[in-house]
């Protein structure tokens, strides 16, 4: 009965690792992929604030603690700017600093700079072409132990999910508008964006400036403003006179629309 018992518990141990690295190879087909993760801002996750996409006060703008920095390999010179990644610590490589049966999901809020001075391996975690997370440190404590400092990560793009309508806020100048858009649901980020004034009458084609900021070169003061805003998926919406004609710059205003999951 023993050796009966061994043999059955050894068939259940192999079949659950076949199952497992069935699912591992399955998840890998579904659009999961392999990277690094380490984390940086404190354990409050104050020194996230600002950043490359130019979002502020994360706190004040709604994406919290549970945000990253992308490696120039993913930042993509800003155009992932409020794109959503789900990661997993991948216990296949690393037993010790993993914690098991969690995920986290972050929204991209800034880059991540090379370290030219150190190798790729050994402390140059975001050099190209190295795919690579610095995490707020409350994101990366859900799925990694303090101690171990760097973890691999398996990770996918997911939908980005957002209380509210998206947000435009109008900084600048006279004859420069730069306009920061946040709270972008679905993709999360943006691909094209135009302005129209009440008195304008065209559409005008925006640029981006940097991150999350995009602007025009137009004198548009004492007017209503209307956006229209594609994502990266192609879903474009209008913002039909969403800014006053008495606007001032520095301020934001909310809209009733969302992109779509």
């Amino acid at each position: 009965m023993y050796m009966v018992g061994a043999r059955i518990r050894a068939a259940s141990v192999l079949a659950l690792g076949c199952a497992l690295a069935i699912a591992a190879t399955a998840a890998e087909q579904a659009g999961w992929l392999r990277a690094h993760a380490t984390f940086y801002g404190g354990a409050d996750a104050s020194g996230t604030m600002g950043g490359a996409c130019g979002y502020g006060n994360l706190y004040a703008q709604g994406y919290g603690t549970r945000t990253a920095a992308l490696s120039t390999a993913l930042f993509n010179n800003g155009a992932s700017c409020g794109q959503c990644y789900k990661l997993v610590c991948d216990r296949k490589t690393d037993r010790t600093w993993c914690k098991p049966g969690v995920s986290v999901t972050i929204t991209v809020t800034n880059f991540c700079p090379p370290n030219w001075d150190l190798p790729s391996d050994n402390g140059g975690w975001c050099n190209p072409p190295r795919p690579h997370f610095d995490m707020a440190q409350p994101a990366w404590e859900k799925i990694g132990i303090y101690r171990g400092g760097i973890i691999p990560v398996i990770y996918m793009r997911v939908p980005c999910v957002k209380k509210g309508g998206v947000r435009f806020t109008i900084n600048g100048h006279d004859y420069f508008n730069l306009v920061l858009v946040t709270n972008v649901a679905g993709p999360g980020s943006i691909k094209a964006m135009f302005i129209k004034g009440s008195k304008s009458g065209d559409w005008m084609p925006m640029a981006r400036n940097w991150g999350a900021n995009w602007h025009s070169l137009t004198y548009l003061n004492g007017q209503g403003l209307s956006f229209r805003v594609t994502v990266t998926d192609g879903q474009t919406l209008v913002f039909a006179n969403i800014v006053p004609p008495n606007w001032r710059f520095g301020q934001s205003f909310g809209s009733n629309l969302q992109f779509k999951l």
